[in-house]
């Protein structure tokens, strides 16, 4: 009945369903274990009528024209500029470290004199990693650096990963840019925003077609097997293509060990006033339990003075309870090691294709996943075996 099936129905799975099924003509099924499109993009409106981000804020942003393109045909959009602040102690300072930053941080004497040497040092709209402002023989540059460190990423960072400041990496914490230019926005991208009608509408929309079938609440593993190079959908062998979106340790039954990751803990809270923060998004970098406070209705743009909708995020370990769910891989030699475990015994499935954060255990931001997904496809309908490329 089906030429390919797709387990998830996240941004990774139905991109690759409307491509297949609309350039490919191929009969696709997308099982989706729980009970909505749209993976951790899911948005829906709240018991006070306020959209909502249910599994954390996503901004969309990206300087491919082809992805932002291909995304356009499934919804209008609304034209976000995304700005971060840092709570520094009750001062709100903006991030990344900027210009106008340095105003809020210094005398305004202090600030202008920065100002001129790191202009004239680096140039006008460059972004600087903190690691090299650290080695800078100027102290003054020097300083700015340790000052971004100890105050916007240090902390920031223990609380993300759960990690002490000696544990913590100073290559990794050393790219992190002060942005010489009064652009106070997070992104420079030249595409940026937010699905008009939310991203659950953008999801319904692509996977709106002829040649899809999803079903909802549906656990592959209950209804498919993989076994000794072979996979079986309702008994019989599929010889279509698989494209996983899920956990790989789990896909094996934690065979290896369970991959580790972080995860998140979300308080909701509705305030019976017209704003809480003023804002989309406040970072708290020194203090507080939770790393950010997201306020939806600067995301989305909905209008409503009575009434408004924030979500606190609390990082913790994942322990894989059925609770929880995986956010962000751990990336270190030893969990890639483990991963590669998995990859290697899922490369003795020649139709099975991982796809996405969590069965390629790695980081991608929305418009890069769309991006590899539409050229996964694309392999797929030149058959190609995608099993074996994108798995090495």
């Amino acid at each position: 009945m089906y030429d390919s099936i797709i387990i998830g129905a996240g941004c990774a799975g139905a991109t690759v369903a409307r491509k297949l099924a609309e350039d490919g003509g191929q009969k696709v099924l997308v099982l989706e274990k729980r009970n909505h499109i749209a993976g951790n993009c899911y948005d829906a409106l709240d018991e006070y009528g306020i959209l909502v981000h249910v599994y954390g804020p996503h901004i969309f942003h990206t300087n491919d024209k082809i992805v932002n393109d291909y995304l356009s045909r499934f919804t209008k959009w609304y034209d976000y500029q995304h700005e971060v602040v840092a709570d520094v102690y009750g001062k709100l300072i903006p991030v990344p470290f900027n210009l106008n930053t340095l105003k809020l941080v210094y005398s305004e004497e202090k600030a202008a004199e920065l100002t001129t040497k790191l202009i004239n040092k680096y140039g006008m709209e460059t972004k600087v990693p903190i690691l090299e402002l650290m080695n800078s023989d100027d102290e003054d540059i020097n300083g700015i650096a340790y000052y971004v460190y100890n105050s916007i990423f240090l902390r920031y960072t223990m609380k993300q990963w759960g990690q002490k400041p000696e544990d913590i990496d100073p290559t990794v914490t050393g790219r992190v840019p002060v942005f010489i230019s009064y652009d106070n926005r997070y992104f420079q991208d030249k595409y940026q925003g937010m699905p008009l009608d939310g991203y659950t509408s953008m999801f319904e929309n692509m996977l709106n077609h002829k040649n899809i079938t999803v079903q909802l609440g549906t656990d592959a593993k209950k209804c498919m097997e993989f076994k000794d190079g072979k996979i079986y959908y309702q008994g019989e062998e599929f010889q279509g293509n698989v494209i996983f979106t899920g956990q790989v340790d789990n896909l094996f039954d934690n065979e290896y060990g369970m991959l580790p990751y972080r995860t998140l803990d979300f308080e909701f809270e509705n305030f019976k006033e017209k704003s809480y923060q003023g804002r989309a998004l406040v970072n708290y970098t020194v203090d507080q339990d939770y790393t950010r406070i997201t306020e939806f209705k600067y995301l989305t743009n909905q209008k409503n003075d009575e009434s408004t909708t924030i979500v606190k995020e609390f990082p913790k370990a994942y322990t894989g309870d059925t609770s929880e769910t995986p956010y962000y891989a751990i990336i270190n030699n030893d969990n890639i090691a483990k991963y590669n475990k998995y990859k290697k015994k899922a490369e003795e499935f020649g139709n099975l294709v991982l796809l996405g954060r969590l069965a390629e255990y790695k980081y991608y931001n929305i418009d890069a996943i769309v991006g590899k997904s539409l050229e996964v496809a694309t392999g797929l309908m030149s058959n190609q075996i995608f099993g074996r490329i994108y798995n090495k």
